[in-house]
């Protein structure tokens, strides 16, 4: 049975030249800093990235806490969106943790803050009050169907911040995605940001990791806080040699999860039961409404015929990634729609 899995694009597995990259990687303790291939790895994120300096971690999660903790002291709080990853996928860390609280604001239908309401929301020189330590982004913005920001959206952001002295974090855990969609180069992205986090294991299909990014001030101090949340490795090149590889071929290569997932996003529009707008999904995350039937039914019986994706919510979300072809997407599509003629009808 052919399988075509969407859940997300964590399911990458490594490309055969990533397979031979890791297996001949020269590698050394990078708790001593004397491991070649990480090194290099981290250079050439920052440099991708224009910063001064990069860290690699284990997962975006912990790129995210690392850089929080990086930002903030016990007490402070951090300004970020009420649909950010950070405050609603990530186990409420900086709090439980740093003792860090979250100042939540409306996120808009692409993710973008309202940089009105991210000044008033910044708290008075006022012993009553926390100081406001972070202001986050997210690019792209995962809860708002892989919505993408612009220099321009982030510029609005930083300038708020920075005319307080509170640093920007951007959460760029598929910032390249955001880079190829926008057709601008990711260091025009993230420049405006203090911080950065990009995931290598979504879209660009390495095993493992995150790298962290920014000046070497503060990455010389993330180092710390990431040494006391475990973060620390030891020959970590292993998996570093896959993600110079993904950083030399696999990002242009997104564009083709983009086309994929439009043709999904089209083909489900056609589907009776389901409820979606594809020209609002700019990247490779598809969200979908499922209007009838048990979600949970429908989801059980099209995994049974191979395609894995849905949930017992209304709300699903597919994902397009390295190992999806176009073919994939009309197999998924012809699964979708007879299930859903079976087991949704009108």
């Amino acid at each position: 049975m052919r399988i075509v899995d969407l859940r997300s694009d964590t399911v990458t597995h490594p490309t055969p030249e990533m397979r031979r990259a890791m297996a001949e990687a020269e590698v050394g303790d990078d708790v001593y800093g004397e491991d070649p291939t990480l090194n290099r790895l981290e250079a050439m994120a920052a440099e991708r990235l224009g910063k001064e300096a990069g860290m690699f971690v284990a997962s975006g999660t912990m790129g995210n806490l690392v850089s929080t903790l990086t930002h903030a002291q016990r007490g402070d709080d951090i300004i970020l969106g009420d649909k950010s990853h950070i405050f609603r996928s990530e186990a409420g860390g900086a709090s439980a943790l740093g003792g860090i609280s979250f100042h939540t604001i409306p996120n808009d239908s692409r993710g973008m803050l309202d940089p009105d309401q991210v000044e008033a929301a910044i708290r008075p020189n006022d012993v009553h009050f926390p100081r406001t330590a972070m202001i986050a982004l997210e690019n792209t913005h995962n809860a708002c169907g892989g919505a993408t920001l612009t220099p321009e959206d982030t510029r609005t952001i930083a300038e708020v911040a920075h005319r307080h002295e509170i640093p920007l974090h951007i959460d760029g855990a598929r910032i390249f995605n955001a880079a190829v969609s926008l057709e601008t180069p990711v260091s025009e992205l993230v420049k405006d940001a203090e911080s950065v986090t990009f995931c290598l294991s979504k879209g660009l299909s390495v095993p493992i990791g995150s790298v962290v990014c920014g000046s070497n001030e503060f990455i010389e101090r993330a180092r710390r806080w990431c040494k006391m949340v475990g973060g620390s490795m030891r020959q970590v090149g292993i998996i570093a040699a896959a993600g110079i590889v993904a950083l030399d071929s696999m990002v242009e290569r997104m564009a083709e999860d983009h086309a994929n997932a439009r043709r999904l996003a089209q083909g489900l529009a056609q589907i009776p039961g389901i409820s979606i707008n594809p020209d609002a999904l700019p990247t490779n995350l598809v969200f979908f409404e499922v209007e009838r039937g048990d979600p949970a039914e429908l989801a059980r019986r099209i995994n049974e015929r191979g395609v894995k994706g849905g949930s017992p919510a209304r709300r699903w979300r597919f994902v397009t990634h390295y190992g999806i072809t176009a073919e994939d997407v009309d197999y998924a599509l012809d699964v979708v729609e007879s299930t859903f003629r079976e087991y949704a009808p009108a």
